[in-house]
């Protein structure tokens, strides 16, 4: 292809592709556990251009294409809470998702105090659970939504920085 893939802030403009690309996303998810009423997946385009003014989003762009995209925001609580990471099908299994994750926490933290990060995705879903684990994520609860959807929380607590030697 030639072409590398950059991470950046995601704009206004990108808010229709940043749309498609999560339709796309979710739609093994909703396969997975039989539900096509999930949110990603019935999110307006208004709704979506609302939440690009309140929460950090980022996007991988290969050309002109969004490829990736995440986002995340910082609660009161100074817990930076990370969502809908989505990796176009074409582009997965090639360190992209991970690559997306940390970036979007190395955004959140250099914006805010952070704590601690957290996300959540459904239990069937072993990719992503993978993926989290090996970027330091470890289950923190597992809330049943239905029979056939348990939602698991992980978090990562940000490491206090080493006092200076004296």
């Amino acid at each position: 292809m030639g072409m590398s893939v950059i991470i950046s802030p995601a704009t206004q403009h990108d808010a229709e592709q940043i749309l498609k690309l999560q339709y796309l996303g979710y739609q093994d998810e909703a396969e997975l556990y039989g539900d096509w009423s999930l949110e990603p997946l019935t999110q307006t385009l208004d709704s979506l251009r609302a939440e690009l003014g309140e929460q950090e989003f980022l996007v991988a762009r290969l050309g002109d294409e969004v490829v990736g995209t995440v986002r995340g925001r910082v609660d009161a609580d100074r817990i930076a809470r990370i969502g809908r990471l989505v990796v176009h099908p074409r582009m997965q299994r090639h360190g992209l998702g991970g690559r997306l994750l940390d970036a979007v926490e190395q955004r959140l933290q250099a914006a805010h105090e952070v704590y601690g990060f957290e996300l959540f995705t459904g239990h069937r879903s072993l990719g992503n659970l993978r993926l989290y684990a090996r970027h330091g994520y470890v289950q923190t609860s597992v809330k049943e939504v239905s029979g056939r959807l348990s939602v698991v929380t992980l978090g990562k607590p940000v490491p206090a920085p080493l006092a200076a030697s004296a």
